[in-house]
């Protein structure tokens, strides 16, 4: 049981449903593998600057304990672990879990999966050095519990890395028309744009939380190049954002 929870039980399973292809590079999640270095280069530069590690040593995270709450296939949970953190990657949706499981044995390494929610943890008294919070908040029903809940998961002096997309008319654009009925990398209905959240309202929701906003940027799509890259600028679609527990 996961206990009394934020979780959306028609967003669960839609990621359900594509469970079996998070590692396939060229399937239903070809957007997160585009996206995954420019998020990997946000995330081990805020972790390395707000806990002084040298990103140039072989496991410049060891020990820190880290969730990456939503954590899907464990695209991000991995390169955590190879960087020395000590992980927990946690998804309300199960058919992820053995999938996970199963990529990082083949891969060598010992990451802690569990199906289970931020607020079962929370509740249980888990607590991290660091919250990955990636792409999740727009598929919750009540994003101010969640972020309460990854709030109460961390240490003081604790960070919580939280990326979403912001709501107007180009995310719509890029990320309903785009991703989901032109290119078709994601099947229609994955995202809901009412869902979506902007820069504003997103670090309103984080004050609310009890955490302090210290930083945030925008993730770009290139057409021309096919990449991704950040921006001090441009939070017109992607965003992600860097706040820490104070107390």
């Amino acid at each position: 049981m996961i206990g009394e929870t934020t979780v959306d039980a028609a967003e669960v399973a839609k990621f359900e449903a594509m469970a079996a292809e998070w590692w396939d590079p060229n399937g239903k999640f070809k957007p997160l593998h585009q996206m995954n270095p420019c998020r990997l280069d946000y995330i081990t530069r805020q972790i390395a600057a707000e806990f002084d590690r040298d990103l140039a040593s072989a496991k410049p995270f060891a020990g820190l304990r880290l969730l990456d709450i939503g954590c899907g296939g464990g695209l991000l949970s991995e390169p955590m672990a190879r960087l020395g953190a000590t992980v927990v990657g946690a998804d309300a949706a199960p058919r992820n879990i053995p999938v996970a499981q199963v990529h990082a044995e083949q891969s060598g390494l010992t990451i802690d999966y569990r199906h289970t929610t931020a607020e079962a943890l929370a509740a249980a008294g888990e607590r991290f050095d660091v919250v990955l919070n990636m792409e999740v908040v727009e598929h919750v029903a009540d994003p101010l519990t969640y972020l309460t809940a990854c709030r109460d998961l961390l240490n003081p002096g604790g960070l919580m890395i939280c990326s979403t997309l912001n709501r107007n008319a180009k995310s719509f654009m890029m990320a309903i028309v785009g991703a989901e009925w032109v290119m078709r990398w994601l099947p229609k209905g994955t995202h809901d744009w009412q869902k979506f959240i902007t820069p504003e309202e997103l670090f309103d929701l984080i004050r609310r939380a009890g955490l302090d906003p210290v930083d945030r940027k925008g993730m770009v799509f290139n057409p021309a190049s096919w990449s991704w890259s950040l921006s001090d600028r441009d939070l017109s679609v992607n965003y992600v954002t860097a706040s820490r527990r104070l107390a």
